[in-house]
């Protein structure tokens, strides 16, 4: 086995031998082993090479559909296993991945050792530096023999390596056909993605037939139904569809995709294929930020009716802030929508209260629902327009707090229910609605001609699972995780937690030794408000020192007479109210529809006075 860090000269090497090796007259194999540089293989696979007329010639290609050997070292050393059963008499050489540090490195070098039966170890270093790993290397029973790296070794930056690959996989493609397959056909392997156009466009797949890989292609488009792929010419699909992190990235780079909606900010274009349902509205581009605790995702984009969905993440959970449209949403995220936050009862953020109605009947536990004075009854002209005599008492059911200065009157809401009964009121303590174990969301009461309400999202603390920890002590994710953090938020220290290997420990043995705490990333969330000094004093007062801010920005500058009358911000007050507050991400939205041919015009206004500005990094629009 030749192994080193990227860079010290391993292919070449492997190359040197082979030709010396065949002089003498022995059968030479090479294992290619490193997805992400490839020598033989196609990136994103591992291969099998015998040295005939002075190369390697491919013998055996199994598929991994990924560029991170260490990541994905389990599939990488199963791969290996199959295909060093395949070589014949001779020598086999094993051209190890760069990976030689860490539990993954350490695992991958003892793990490639065993299937490849492997009698001797190359390790090539630089002169001066210590051996990678060294310690694991010593704990072998197998011979290492320590070698200098040529001084000409270089290991290239990672935009040469992107392009290299690129090419190898162009050239793996050139003149094949494109082939479209219906999703409900295919056995999804690997790590797929969620059904949505922006999540496939330009995947790494690849067609298995039982473990043996048939045919490695790319996904051109899907339509939420079919995905079509091309592939290499000769090759044909197969039912079984393996996935994971390869991907087409905008420049056309092959590189490793970060899961979807897990950058900080992201904006995505429309599309008419949605989860679990199809829209025809014109709604421009689509924000996601990720949060660490949650995602926050403005459904119906910058020009459409608001609505931000919060998917608190592991907990099946979702809050809302807004009902605008909900079409975008599939159904079942209505029967986990446990709180909703209405700014106001304007039509484009109320009239999706319809969708979540709809949606939660069959669903016992209520949905609490907050907003200004009057929600109650507003809500109550919603149920009062239906007919439910097939119900009984089985209506979806809600509680309904409205906001009263410093109290909050409470009242209960089921469909076919006669009217609202009202529960009484509570005083609130500093502006909070709701303290859970976790987070808390609190308020501030702003003017837009009638009252509207913004709000804070505010996680107490991000409990971040050491992955490092989970292998090193062989544990599997899974629910109890999960388990693990709510018991965790909710101070349940001495409890004992049952783990997967059926060992109990206490959380707060478990907390010390597997997960890291940090502050959480919340969110504030304003729309439909003047630009008044009372409004801005509020706001500033909820959104101080935010990590990210969704905030409205519905009409230029050159418009704010538009803006005083309607009672709402201009893009420049709105990048001005982020600035003092210091928010660490601004998010505008709720653009005035007379700019969807020019949205980047609101942009660089925003940008223009504050910095913190997520500005689109693709073009704008619908088209």
């Amino acid at each position: 086995m030749l192994f080193g860090p990227s860079g010290v000269g391993k292919t070449w090497l492997a190359r040197a031998l082979g030709k010396e090796l065949a002089r003498e007259g022995r059968p030479t194999w090479c294992l290619d082993a490193d997805p992400g540089s490839p020598a033989v293989a196609i990136p994103g696979a591992v291969c099998l090479a015998l040295w005939r007329d002075g190369g390697w010639v491919r013998r055996g290609l199994a598929a991994l559909c990924t560029l991170d050997a260490a990541r994905f070292r389990l599939p990488l050393v199963a791969a290996l296993r199959e295909l060093a059963q395949e070589a014949g008499d001779g020598t086999l050489l094993l051209d190890a991945p760069g990976a030689t540090r860490g539990v993954a490195g350490a695992e991958l070098l003892e793990a490639l050792v065993q299937v490849a039966a492997i009698d001797l170890i190359l390790v090539l270093s630089r002169p001066g530096r210590p051996l990678p790993l060294a310690r694991e290397l010593s704990g072998l029973e197998t011979e290492v023999v320590a070698v200098a790296a040529s001084e000409r070794a270089r290991r290239p930056g990672d935009g040469p390596r992107a392009r290299q690959r690129t090419r190898l996989w162009d050239d793996s493609l050139a003149g094949g056909a494109t082939h479209r397959l219906a999703f409900k056909d295919l056995l999804l392997l690997g790590t797929p993605p969620r059904l949505a156009a922006e999540a496939w466009q330009g995947k790494q797949v690849a067609f298995l037939d039982g473990r043996r890989t048939r045919a490695m292609g790319e996904v051109v488009e899907t339509d939420g139904a079919s995905l079509q792929v091309r592939l290499p010419p000769g090759q044909r699909p197969t039912a079984r569809l393996l996935v994971r992190d390869a991907c087409r990235d905008q420049a056309g780079l092959l590189r490793t995709s970060k899961p979807f909606a897990a950058t900080q900010v992201q904006y995505l274009p429309p599309t008419d294929v949605l989860p679990d349902g199809l829209s025809r509205v014109a709604t421009g581009v689509r924000p996601v930020a990720h949060l660490g605790t949650a995602t926050a995702a403005l459904v119906n984009g910058v020009f459409g009716d608001p609505l931000l969905h919060l998917r608190l993440r592991h907990q099946r959970r979702s809050l809302l802030f807004d009902l605008g449209e909900g079409g975008r949403l599939p159904a079942r995220i209505a029967h986990q929508v446990t709180d909703v936050f209405l700014s106001h009862a304007h039509a484009d953020h109320i009239s999706g209260f319809l969708w979540l109605l709809r949606s939660r009947i069959g669903e016992s536990q209520p949905c609490r629902i907050f907003g200004p004075p009057g929600l109650a009854r507003h809500l109550e002209g919603f149920l009062a327009g239906f007919l439910w005599d097939r119900i009984g008492d089985r209506g979806p059911l809600f509680e309904v707090g409205e906001v009263h200065g410093d109290r909050l009157e409470r009242h209960r809401l089921q469909a076919g229910a006669a009217r609202a009964t009202r529960l009484g009121a509570e005083a609130l303590d500093d502006t909070i609605l709701v303290r859970e174990a976790g987070f808390r969301v609190r308020y501030a009461s702003l003017d837009h001609g009638t009252q509207v309400l913004a709000y804070a999202f505010e996680p107490e603390t991000q409990i971040n699972v050491r992955k490092d920890r989970l292998v090193a002590r062989r544990l599997l994710p899974g629910p109890w995780l999960t388990e693990l953090k709510r018991r965790i938020l909710a101070g349940d220290l001495d409890s004992l937690l049952e783990l997967p290997d059926g060992q109990r420990q206490t959380v707060a043995a478990l907390a010390a030794d597997l997960t890291l705490a940090t502050p959480g990333r919340g969110l504030v969330y304003a729309t439909d408000f003047a630009d008044t000094l009372h409004n801005r004093e509020r706001l500033l007062g909820l959104a101080a020192g935010a990590h990210t801010f969704f905030c409205e920005a519905t009409f230029l500058t050159q418009d704010r007479e538009q803006a005083r009358r309607t009672g709402h911000l201009t893009a420049r007050a709105c990048g001005e109210i982020a600035r003092a507050a210091g928010v660490r991400f601004l998010i505008p939205f709720h653009f005035s529809r007379r700019y969807e041919d020019e949205p980047w015009r609101l942009y660089e206004e925003i940008a223009a006075v504050c910095p913190q500005t997520v500005v689109p990094k693709r073009p704008l629009g619908d088209s």
